[in-house]
């Protein structure tokens, strides 16, 4: 199969739109003015059921909905576009409407971009002691867009300013020199997949030599959205071959996969891909938000990690929908998650137990709701941190007033009456010195 796109610009020409009514249409082309948009042949042939596309969670995973803006940007969007506004017009109204929907949550680049000798390093994060995230410029874009990202402004013209991103790898290792208590790198995006085995390998292969280095992640929706990537594209043993030498170098490379439905495991190709990727000796992770309309039942993620854990990946989190984009629309409560997730993990052996959640990636660090219980007559959510700014944090049980309309963890605040949470004083200190993680 031959990859063929579709954005805000020719969607039209999707043979199945014809099932559509005129306002799903229209509800498209408005949204999409505001909030990127792009899928592929694979995901509309393969992976949406188009006669009952309301509801289907990989229509609205991809498709821009009515309802990811708030009724008056929508109607004022609306209106420009009926009324014939020039398009400049257009474009500096969907800016102001995408500047209040926090592009960038939990301080990514104020809080997480490092800096030596005075520079920050552009296209490089390190929020966590053990991890770096590495955001290679060529690998900003994806074979579809998710219409819940939490890193849309990647994707959107006029927002120059806040994209991650950076073609020097060199910078990396010489970061990575002069810290060796970084063992892990995150590749990611957007999505590196998206780039050609070459260009792909200029980024993999420094670091292959890099002692204190011992994983290499990458991040990627490729086996969703263009399994293809791995089984019939021109340069698929290529990236193979790549995969293959990172592991013969010593590295454990873990790729790291994203899946919000068991309808995506299901084409064959995708299950062809994930065994020729693990032919390499690259281990597949795999991890999702929970989001309201997709999978925000306890049922889709049993089934969800049984499929997963059969095809011999590993269920590693459960996210919450994070507090930015269209968080509005996806967003289940904390309370509602861990009911899903507790009765999700439940449902499945042992071995589908792996997965981490409901966690919230907020900017102390990787908050788990734990569950709710009632202590000294008051009721509680039981909190810890699976990863910390301070490294220090992690695994502290801590405590947050039951609030059963929270939906993210700044709306939270400390139970038993303390007027803050264990971290907050020197959280404050961290992100005033300017630094990104504690010194350790």
């Amino acid at each position: 199969m031959q990859y063929k796109p579709y954005t805000l610009h020719n969607f039209k020409d999707i043979p199945q739109i014809r099932t559509l009514s005129e306002q799903q249409i229209k509800d498209i082309e408005i949204v999409g003015t505001v909030l990127p948009f792009r899928t592929n042949n694979y995901v509309v042939d393969n992976l949406i059921n188009w006669d009952k596309v309301a509801d289907d969670p990989l229509f609205i995973t991809t498709f821009p909905q009515k309802g990811m803006l708030s009724p008056n940007d929508y109607e004022l969007i609306r209106e420009f576009l009926d009324g014939g506004a020039n398009a400049d017009v257009i474009q500096k109204t969907a800016g102001k409407i995408r500047a209040k929907l926090n592009p960038h949550p939990a301080g990514q680049l104020q809080h997480n971009t490092p800096t030596v000798e005075g520079e920050m390093l552009e296209g490089i994060q390190h929020k966590y002691r053990e991890t770096v995230l590495f955001f290679p410029g060529q690998g900003q874009t994806c074979h579809a867009y998710c219409t819940f990202c939490f890193r849309w402004p990647q994707f959107v013209t006029g927002m120059e300013d806040l994209k991650i991103a950076s073609r020097e790898v060199g910078r990396l290792v010489d970061y990575l020199k002069i810290r060796p208590e970084v063992t892990d790198v995150l590749i990611t995006g957007g999505d590196p997949m998206v780039m050609k085995a070459g260009i792909l390998a200029r980024y993999l292969e420094p670091l292959l030599e890099l002692p204190n280095l011992k994983t290499i992640r990458i991040g990627t929706r490729t086996l969703s959205f263009w399994p293809h990537r791995y089984v019939t594209d021109t340069d698929a043993e290529d990236v193979l071959g790549l995969f293959r030498k990172v592991v013969q170098a010593g590295k454990h490379l873990s790729f790291m996969a994203h899946f919000n439905h068991p309808v995506e495991l299901k084409p064959d190709i995708v299950k062809e891909a994930v065994r020729l990727i693990q032919q390499t000796g690259t281990v597949v992770r795999t991890q999702s938000p929970l989001l309201r309309h997709v999978n925000d039942s306890p049922d889709v993620w049993a089934e969800l990690w049984r499929q997963q854990t059969t095809l011999g990946c590993v269920p590693y989190y459960m996210f919450m929908a994070r507090d930015t984009g269209a968080q509005h629309f996806f967003s289940v409560t904390l309370a509602g998650a861990w009911e899903i997730y507790q009765q999700a993990f439940q449902a499945v052996s042992g071995i589908g137990r792996t997965a981490e959640g409901p966690v919230m990636s907020a900017l102390p660090g990787k908050i788990q709701v734990m569950g709710a219980t009632t202590i000294a007559g008051e009721k509680v959510f039981a909190l810890r941190m699976v990863q910390g700014r301070n490294p220090d944090w992690v695994n502290r049980p801590f405590f947050a007033a039951f609030d059963e309309k929270a939906v993210w963890f700044n709306q939270l605040k400390p139970a038993f009456g303390d007027g803050e949470f264990f971290f907050d004083e020197e959280l404050a200190a961290l992100l005033e010195s300017g630094e990104t993680e504690s010194d350790f």
